[in-house]
């Protein structure tokens, strides 16, 4: 790297409120030789003494990057607290101007601060900022954690928190609220949610949350919300069409076969009141499922029962495929479940939508709709299986167990290969 690029590359240093005294010899050598200080008041008071020039942000991320543009050739440091990758400035200034020009020289985040002061490992822990996404998608995420760590901000502070938390039922956690990390007004409160929820805090504190080792691993309203595989009877459905509902075991096969990941994309094609979809996007809590169902009293079922299973990120849409996905985003998995002819037509023109290497899942219960289907689908990907499933529920009968058979359940599976230019497989 020449002088010239030296000067012209930019620093992100993360700073804690201890200030200089907690920074590597490095970053203040970086800070004792800037031409240009950039920060919110906060971190720039904690440099007070340097004598660079210092230039103030707010907190809108675009001002920062018109400030960085109007200076150019200038030897820059910004300050950010803690760790700027770590919910922090960096990464958006990284995807904005490009790598290239930056340096980052983090500091241990007020997140990892605080796990210590509390004794706790944070490895497997959920972390979140509040600022960043829906309250109800990270209490979403709170019920079934062991550990929680949340980024506090000033809408929504330690006190407030706790009563939301308190309000959905989520009462079985030990409470930390640890303020000015590292300050010389450090403070760390524990106690109960109840607790907490009456005083006032600084809004920018770290919140963390340890479930109880007494209670039960799931909250008594909880019991029967699994992750996939729920009993059919947990779902609402309208009683002239109940049976209709993809049987548990079912599911759990045709879960398995769209390899859904945490992020994917996913379209349930005749969704009816929602088992799938809904246990589909517990899978990809951090994806997306659309349901599409062209019956009205389905979709009112659908959105009930997305509700009672807390799953914000299934989107319900109210209409007849094919019309009804043409803006959806592309999916990674696609499930179609139905009877009829319109299946395979489905079929065919659901695959097409598929992103590179997407899963398609198909549940019929007719023969000749699985050989239609097997045909049509085959022409486009070698990739590609059917199953037969049987399944046998058992039962009392006086002191005896007795089984019930349900229908045969035929499933194709299929993958869109990566590149469509592929030899047809011979019949």
């Amino acid at each position: 790297m020449t002088r010239e690029d030296a000067a012209q590359r930019i620093h992100i240093i993360g700073i804690g409120e201890d200030g200089l005294v907690g920074l590597t010899d490095h970053a203040r050598r970086l800070i004792a030789s800037a031409e240009l200080l950039i920060g919110d008041p906060e971190c720039l008071a904690l440099v007070q003494d340097s004598p660079a020039p210092k230039l103030e942000t707010t907190s809108s991320l675009q001002e920062i990057v018109a400030q960085i543009a109007a200076q150019p050739n200038k030897r820059i440091v910004l300050l950010a607290e803690g760790d700027p990758l770590f919910y922090g400035v960096a990464r958006y200034l990284l995807e904005k101007i490009g790598k290239d020009r930056f340096e980052v020289v983090p500091h241990v985040s007020s997140m990892q601060l605080a796990f210590a002061r509390v004794k706790e490992n944070w490895e497997d822990a959920y972390l979140a900022n509040v600022a960043d996404q829906p309250l109800e998608e990270v209490f979403s995420r709170i019920r079934s954690a062991d550990k929680v760590g949340l980024f506090t901000t000033e809408e929504l502070p330690p006190n407030r928190i706790a009563e939301k938390l308190l309000a959905c039922g989520l009462d079985y956690f030990s409470v930390y609220v640890c303020e000015h990390l590292g300050a010389p007004n450090e403070r760390v409160t524990s106690g109960e949610l109840a607790d907490i929820a009456e005083p006032t805090y600084s809004p920018l504190s770290v919140m963390i949350l340890v479930r109880k080792p007494d209670v039960p691993d799931r909250p008594l309203k909880e019991w029967g919300k699994r992750l996939f595989g729920n009993p059919d009877e947990t779902f609402l459905q309208s009683k002239p069409k109940r049976g209709l509902l993809t049987p548990a075991e079912i599911r759990a096969v045709a879960l398995a076969k769209l390899d859904i990941g945490p992020r994917s994309v996913v379209w349930d094609v005749g969704a009816g009141s929602g088992s799938l979809s809904i246990e589909a996007a517990h899978i990809a809590h951090q994806g997306t499922v659309f349901a599409v169902e062209m019956d009205p009293d389905d979709y009112q079922l659908l959105r009930e029962n997305a509700k009672r299973f807390d799953v914000p990120n299934l989107k319900p849409i109210l209409g007849r495929a094919p019309e009804a996905w043409a803006d959806l985003p592309n999916p990674d998995c696609i499930f179609v479940g139905g009877s009829g002819r319109q299946v395979v037509d489905l079929c065919r023109a659901a695959f097409t939508r598929l992103r590179p290497a997407g899963r398609l899942v198909v549940t019929m219960g007719s023969v000749d709709n699985v050989a239609e289907c097997h045909q049509r689908i085959r022409e486009l990907t070698p990739h590609i299986e059917v199953l037969m499933v049987n399944i046998a529920r058992g039962y009392y009968q006086l002191d005896r167990v007795r089984f019930q058979a349900l229908n045969p359940t035929f499933l194709l599976a299929a993958v869109k290969p990566h590149s469509t230019n592929h030899s047809r497989v011979s019949s």
